[in-house]
C-alpha cells in the first residue's frame, strides 16, 4: 500500500488501484497523520487543520467519524499485512506505515542520498527518480487550513530546492542546455525568487547563451522594482556581475567545493552537450569522456561561439557594477580582449568512417565565401560529423572558430535571431555599450566584423531558411558550416549552399562505429552478430550508441542476446532508450515542428507493412487524397523522417516506423483495413498487367473499399518487377490481416501474387502459401482453400518435396468440386497431372491422361480459353511422351488456336514448338520446320530465351532425324516458363512434363 501527497493525496492500494479516500476533510486528516508519519498528532492539531475558522461544536465526533471511515478502508485493503495501521493513542491518532510507503519521505531519502553522493550522473539520476514523484501541487484535494498551506509551502520548496540540485548535477555533467531547460521552466511559475533566476542565469551562461541570462536579470529586476518596490538582492546581483566580468569563467552555480577527482582525470567541466543529431556522450556508456586541452587564447570562445582574438592592449579589468537601482543602471563596458576561455566543442569522440561524406564537406566548402548544408535524419550524425571536420580543418581559420546551436529540432525553444546575433557580436569582440539596437542593425555589423576574416561558422540545428540568412558571415574567406534536419531547399536558392546530404551508415560502417564504441576484440568475437546489430539499429549512429551504451552498462556483454532483444520490434524502441536519451525522443523533436497534415501522415505510417511507399499508399493509410498525402510525404521527406528514392517513391527506415507506430493517435480504426484493400485493389491491377487476358483468381471481399487512385502498370515487366519490389509489404500486410483477424483478405493478398510466385517459383514460397492455406481455412472458404493448395503443392514439386507436394495437389480438386468452382477444379486437376507424371510410374500415365481430359472439359464449360490452351499444352506434351503423335498435334492445333493476343506471347511459343515436334512426328517435316521456325523467331523477338532454346533444339533434331525429334527435345520443353528479359527460369526434371510457370496457376 502507498500513500501520496506530492499531488493530489491519495492511497493507492497493493494492485496500483486508487482508493477513494472520501471528502476534503478526511484527505486533510489523512494528509495530517502522514506528515507525520508514525508520531501522534492530538485532536486540537487535527481540528485545527480541518477548521480555519471556529470549529463546530460536534468537531470532535466529526474528526471520530474521519478516523473510523479512514480505518475501514485500510482494513478492507489488507492493510495491516502491508504494515499500515491507525490507532488511537492517549487522545491523539497515530498513522503507522513502512518506510517507504509516504511518497514525502521517499522524496527526501532520494535527494539526500544524492546530496552525499560524488557521481554527478548518480545524483542526477536520484534527483530525477525524485522529482518524478511530483504528480501536481503538494497537498491537492485538501481543505485551506494554516497548517495545510503551510506544509504545501515548505514542500514546494523542497521541491524547487531538488531542482536547484539537478541543474548543479547537470552543469557539473557539462550539460548546461539540460540545466537552463530545467530552470527555464521553474523562473517561469516563480519569477520573482532570486536564487531560482540566479542559477538559470549560471546555466544560460555557461550553456552560451549569455544575452537571454542578461535579459532574465533585467526582467527580474524591473518585476522587484514593480512588484516589490525593491532592488534585487547580492546573489542576483553577483551572477549579473559575473556575466559581465570576461575576464573569468563564470563561477559554478553551486559554490560547495569540488569532490577530490582521481589522479590522471580531468578536472574541466565538459561543455553543453547539444540535444539534436548529436549521439550521446560516451560517458552514458563508458566512463571515459577526456576533454583536449584548452584551444590557444588565440581562438577563444564565449558562451559557446569561438571569438576572434583582440591584438590590442587589454584594459584593467571592469569592476563588479554597484547595488543595482529600482531604475535601469547604464550598462558595464566590456572589451574584446575579455572572453571566457571556454573551448570550441571538443572532438567527437568515437568517430569511424565517414570519409566520403568528410571529403564532400571539402568540396562543398572550396568555393569562396562557401556556405555548406549537413542534411540528414534525427540521430544520424550530422553534429558530430560537422565537429569532427571543423578539427580536422582548424588550422584553415586562423581568425576563428563559432558555434552556435540554434535549437531548431530541441526541447529548448528556437533560439531568437537578435539573441544570437548579439553574441556572436560579443564574441567578435563588441563591447556591449556599442551594441545596435535592432537585429537588422547587429546584422550588418556582424557582416562588417566577419569581412575579411579567414573563419569557421558552425550554424547547428537550424530548422529553416531564414533562421540562418542574418547569422551568415560576409567576405571570401568565412566559410559557413550549417546542420539541419530539414532540407533547407531557401538556402541553396538564395545564398549558393552546397548540400552535403548524410544518409545512415552502411552496414560495414556500422559494424566499425560498434568496433570504435566497444572496443574491436568484442565485435570480432560476434562479427555475425554486430552485423545483425547494425542492421537491427538500420545504421543510424545515435541509435548503435544507445546499443553500445546498453550493452557497456548491462549485466552481459554478448552482441548477440542484445540482437535477439532488439529483434522484437515491440522492446527496440524502448532499448534504444539510456537515461536521457534516446531515438524516440531525438525523433519527436522532428516530428513536434511538422504541420497537422504532415503530423496525421506520418502517424499513419506506423501502419504500413512495408519499407517502401508512394503517395497512393500513404493516401490508403491517411484516408486522404493523394494530391494531400504527397505534401505530406514531401514534407516528411524534406525533414528526413522518410527518404526519397524516386520519383513517387519512398523508404522508410524500421526505427522510424516503430516510433510513428508508438505515437498516440486518434480513434480511426479502419488504416490497416484501408491500406489491405489498396493492396488488394493494386494486386488485381498488376495481375491483369503480368497475366493479360486472364481473368482474377478471386473476387474482392464484400465491404472493400476501392481507392481514389489505383496505381497504373503499363506492361508485364512493369507489374512483374513491381510484385517484386513489394514482396515484404506484401508478406507484412497477410501478417498483419491475420492479427487483426481479417482472415478474407489475407488469403487473396496470398494468392494474387501467384504472377510472380509461378515466375519464381524456388524462391521460398512456401511459409506464404501456407499462411495463405490457413487464412483460407479459417475463412472457412473451400476454393480458396483448393487454390491455395495447388499452388502450395506445385511450389513444394518445385522444391524437390513430391509426397507433400501430391498430398495438397490430390485434395485441392475435391475442395474446388465442393465450392462449385470449375476453373479452380481444373487447375487443380491440371497440376496434380503434372505432379503425378513427372513423380509417378508409367502405368500411371492413363490416370494423368484422365485428369486432364476433365480438366479440359471443365474449362470449356466456364468458357476460360486461357484454361484450355493451358489443357491442351499439356495433352500434347503427355501424348508426345506417350507416342500419340497425331493426338497431340491435335491438341497443339487447338491450343494454339486459341493462344492468340492478349494471352501472353510466350504461351504461343511453347504451343507452336509442341506441334512442329508433333508434325516432325507424323512425317510432316517441312511444315514442322516452318512452325519450329515461327517459334524461334518468336522466341527470339521477345527475349524469351528458354524457348528460343527448345524451338532451336527441335529444328536441329528434325534436320538430323526426322521423327526423332518428338522425343529428342521433351527435356526442353518439359520447362516451358516465360521469363522476362533478365529473370533466372528454373528447369524441371529431365524428361518430365511441363509447367507453363506464368500461366498454369488459375487467374
Amino acid at each position: 500500500m502507498e500513500f501520496r501527497l506530492l499531488g493530489s493525496v491519495t492511497v493507492v492500494a497493493a494492485d496500483g488501484r486508487e482508493l477513494p479516500a472520501g471528502s476534503a476533510k478526511r484527505r486533510s486528516l489523512l494528509a495530517m497523520l502522514l506528515l507525520n508519519p508514525g508520531a501522534p498528532v492530538t485532536v486540537e492539531r487535527l481540528t485545527e487543520t480541518l477548521w480555519d475558522e471556529e470549529p463546530p461544536r460536534h468537531s470532535r465526533t466529526v474528526i471520530h467519524n474521519h478516523v473510523s471511515g479512514l480505518r475501514s478502508l485500510l482494513t478492507a485493503h489488507d492493510a495491516p499485512a502491508a504494515g499500515v495501521e491507525l490507532v488511537t493513542d492517549n487522545g491523539a491518532y497515530r498513522l503507522r506505515t513502512p518506510d517507504q510507503a509516504v511518497d514525502t519521505v521517499r522524496f527526501d531519502r532520494l535527494v539526500a542520498r544524492a546530496r552525499s553522493l560524488d557521481d554527478a550522473a548518480r545524483a542526477a539520476a536520484d534527483l530525477r527518480e525524485a522529482l518524478a514523484l511530483w504528480r501536481g501541487p503538494a497537498l491537492a484535494g485538501t481543505t485551506a487550513g494554516l497548517p495545510l498551506q503551510s506544509a504545501a509551502r515548505a514542500l514546494e520548496e523542497r521541491r524547487l530546492a531538488a531542482v536547484e540540485d539537478l541543474a548543479r548535477a547537470h552543469g557539473r555533467l557539462g550539460d548546461h542546455c539540460a540545466a537552463a531547460g530545467l530552470l527555464h521552466t521553474e523562473a517561469t511559475a516563480d519569477p520573482l525568487r532570486e536564487p531560482l533566476v540566479a542559477h538559470l542565469m549560471h546555466a544560460l551562461g555557461r550553456a552560451g547563451r549569455r544575452s537571454e541570462a542578461l535579459d532574465w536579470f533585467h526582467r527580474t529586476r524591473r518585476a522587484l522594482a514593480e512588484e516589490l518596490g525593491i532592488d534585487p538582492g547580492p546573489e542576483l546581483t553577483d551572477a549579473y556581475a559575473r556575466l559581465l566580468r570576461t575576464d573569468t569563467p563564470p563561477s559554478r552555480p553551486d559554490a560547495s567545493p569540488r569532490p577530490a577527482r582521481p589522479p590522471g582525470r580531468s578536472d574541466r567541466v565538459p561543455p553543453a552537450r547539444h540535444p539534436s543529431d548529436q549521439e550521446p556522450p560516451d560517458r552514458l556508456a563508458f566512463d571515459r569522456q577526456a576533454f583536449e586541452p584548452v584551444p590557444p587564447t588565440r581562438v577563444p570562445t564565449v558562451g559557446g561561439l569561438a571569438s576572434v582574438p583582440d591584438q590590442r592592449p587589454a584594459p584593467a579589468p571592469v569592476p563588479a557594477p554597484a547595488p543595482v537601482t529600482a531604475r535601469p543602471p547604464a550598462a558595464p563596458a566590456a572589451t574584446a580582449a575579455q572572453h571566457t576561455p571556454w573551448p570550441f566543442p571538443r572532438r567527437p569522440r568515437g568517430f569511424a568512417g565517414r570519409e566520403d561524406e568528410l571529403a564532400a564537406l571539402d568540396r562543398a566548402t572550396a568555393a569562396p565565401g562557401a556556405v555548406a548544408l549537413l542534411t540528414g535524419g534525427a540521430g544520424v550524425g550530422k553534429t558530430t560529423l560537422a565537429l569532427s571536420w571543423a578539427h580536422r580543418r582548424h588550422q584553415d581559420f586562423p581568425d576563428g572558430r563559432l558555434f552556435v546551436d540554434l535549437c531548431g529540432h530541441s526541447p529548448l525553444p528556437e533560439r531568437d535571431t537578435a539573441a544570437v546575433l548579439r553574441e556572436l557580436l560579443l564574441a567578435l569582440g563588441l563591447p556591449v555599450e556599442r551594441m545596435p539596437a535592432t537585429a537588422e542593425a547587429m546584422g550588418a555589423r556582424y557582416r562588417e566584423l566577419t569581412a575579411g576574416r579567414r573563419m569557421l561558422i558552425v550554424l547547428d540545428n537550424a530548422r529553416r531558411s531564414d533562421q540562418v540568412r542574418p547569422l551568415l558571415p560576409d567576405g571570401d574567406d568565412c566559410v559557413t558550416l550549417v546542420t539541419s534536419r530539414d532540407r533547407l531547399g531557401g538556402l541553396v536558392a538564395s545564398d549558393a549552399a552546397r548540400p552535403v546530404p548524410l544518409a545512415e551508415l552502411s552496414s560495414p560502417q556500422a559494424v566499425t562505429l560498434l568496433a570504435a564504441t566497444l572496443g574491436p576484440d568484442l565485435v570480432a568475437a560476434e562479427p555475425e552478430a554486430a552485423a545483425r546489430l547494425a542492421d537491427l539499429c538500420d545504421g543510424l549512429p545515435l541509435a548503435l550508441r544507445l546499443a553500445a551504451a546498453r550493452l557497456a552498462t548491462g549485466p552481459a556483454r554478448a552482441l548477440a542476446a542484445l540482437a535477439d532483444e532488439l529483434a522484437d520490434e515491440q522492446d527496440r524502441l524502448d532499448l534504444l532508450d539510456v537515461e536521457d536519451t534516446s531515438v524516440a525522443a531525438t525523433l519527436a523533436l522532428t516530428v513536434q515542428h511538422l504541420g497537422e497534415p504532415a503530423r496525421r501522415t506520418f502517424r499513419s505510417l506506423g501502419a504500413h507493412t512495408g519499407a517502401t511507399l508512394d503517395s497512393r499508399t500513404a493516401a490508403a493509410l491517411a484516408g486522404c487524397r493523394p494530391d494531400e498525402a504527397a505534401a505530406a510525404l514531401a514534407q516528411l521527406a524534406t525533414a528526413h523522417l522518410i527518404v526519397q528514392i524516386g520519383r513517387d517513391a519512398y523508404t522508410l527506415h524500421d526505427l522510424v516506423r516503430l516510433y510513428a507506430r508508438s505515437l498516440p493517435g486518434d480513434t480511426d480504426t479502419q488504416v490497416l483495413p484501408r491500406l489491405l484493400d489498396h493492396l488488394l485493389n493494386t494486386l488485381l491491377t498488376a495481375c491483369a498487367a503480368a497475366e493479360p487476358g486472364s481473368e482474377p483468381c478471386c473476387a474482392l471481399p464484400p465491404g472493400t473499399r476501392r481507392p481514389a487512385e489505383v496505381r497504373p502498370f503499363p506492361d508485364r515487366a512493369s507489374a512483374l518487377a513491381w510484385y517484386a519490389a513489394e514482396r515484404d509489404t506484401l508478406r507484412g500486410a497477410v501478417e498483419a490481416a491475420v492479427t487483426a483477424g481479417l482472415h478474407d483478405r489475407a488469403w487473396r493478398l496470398v494468392l494474387l501474387q501467384w504472377p510472380l510466385i509461378v515466375w519464381q517459383v524456388r524462391d521460398g514460397w512456401a511459409p506464404l502459401l501456407e499462411h495463405g492455406l490457413a487464412a483460407a481455412e479459417a475463412d472457412r472458404d473451400p476454393g480458396a482453400q483448393s487454390r491455395a493448395r495447388a499452388l502450395l503443392g506445385w511450389v513444394l514439386l518445385e522444391e524437390g518435396r513430391p509426397d507433400q507436394a501430391l498430398d495438397h495437389l490430390e485434395r485441392a480438386p475435391d475442395l474446388a468440386a465442393r465450392a462449385g468452382d470449375g476453373c479452380a477444379q481444373a487447375v487443380a486437376l491440371v497440376n496434380h497431372a503434372v505432379a503425378l507424371a513427372r513423380h509417378g510410374d508409367h502405368a500411371g500415365r492413363s490416370r494423368v491422361h484422365g485428369l486432364l481430359l476433365k480438366a479440359l472439359s471443365l474449362a470449356e464449360r466456364a468458357g476460360r480459353a486461357d484454361l484450355v490452351g493451358l489443357a491442351r499444352q499439356h495433352l500434347a506434351h503427355e501424348c508426345l511422351a506417350a507416342g500419340a503423335h497425331e493426338e497431340a498435334a491435335q491438341h497443339a492445333a487447338r491450343g494454339l488456336a486459341v493462344a492468340e493476343p492478349p494471352f501472353p506471347v510466350t504461351r504461343r511459343v511453347v504451343l507452336q514448338t509442341l506441334y512442329g515436334r508433333a508434325l516432325a512426328a507424323t512425317g510432316h517435316p517441312e511444315e514442322a520446320a516452318r512452325h519450329l521456325g515461327a517459334a524461334l523467331r518468336t522466341a527470339r523477338a521477345h527475349q524469351y530465351g528458354e524457348g528460343e532454346a527448345e524451338a532451336g533444339a527441335a529444328l536441329r533434331a528434325l534436320s538430323d532425324g526426322g521423327a526423332a525429334v518428338a522425343g529428342a527435345v521433351a527435356p526442353a520443353v518439359a520447362s516451358p516458363g516465360t521469363a522476362a528479359p533478365g529473370t533466372a527460369v528454373h528447369a524441371t526434371a529431365p524428361g518430365g512434363p511441363a509447367y507453363a510457370r506464368p500461366s498454369t496457376y488459375p487467374r
